[in-house]
């Protein structure tokens, strides 16, 4: 069965750090293209970062750049996300993917289960 498990969420205050991780199981993931994507309450899910296969690019949302990190470690089978200066705007579930490299949803072909991040004032 191959599975992509977030973990690492949590709830913490407003100027804080978290960082999510995504394990692989199931099959390698080291030649797909990792992501992370989010989705509030009411809201239509959204892009937050990716990299590529090799980890040599990456892209953020306008939204989180400069304040989230996306990192791998193929050995692992593993993608990260490095949440600092956190903001309440920042509360969502947090799902990870992977597939090609894009901003778009369509892009990736293997979902985890989501992660909440839910972040106070």
């Amino acid at each position: 069965q191959v599975l992509l498990v977030e973990s690492g969420g949590g709830l913490v205050q407003a100027g804080g750090s978290l960082r999510l991780s995504c394990a692989g199981s199931g099959r390698t993931f080291s030649t797909y293209a990792r992501a992370w994507f989010r989705q509030a309450p009411g809201k239509e899910r959204e892009f937050v970062a990716a990299i590529t296969w090799t980890g040599a690019t990456s892209i953020y949302a306008d939204s989180v750049e400069g304040r989230f990190t996306i990192s791998r470690d193929n050995a692992k089978n593993t993608v990260y996300l490095q949440m600092n200066s956190l903001k309440p705007e920042d509360t969502a579930v947090y799902y990870c993917a992977a597939g090609n490299f894009g901003r778009v949803g369509d892009d990736y072909e293997y979902w985890g289960q989501g992660t909440q991040v839910t972040v106070s004032s």
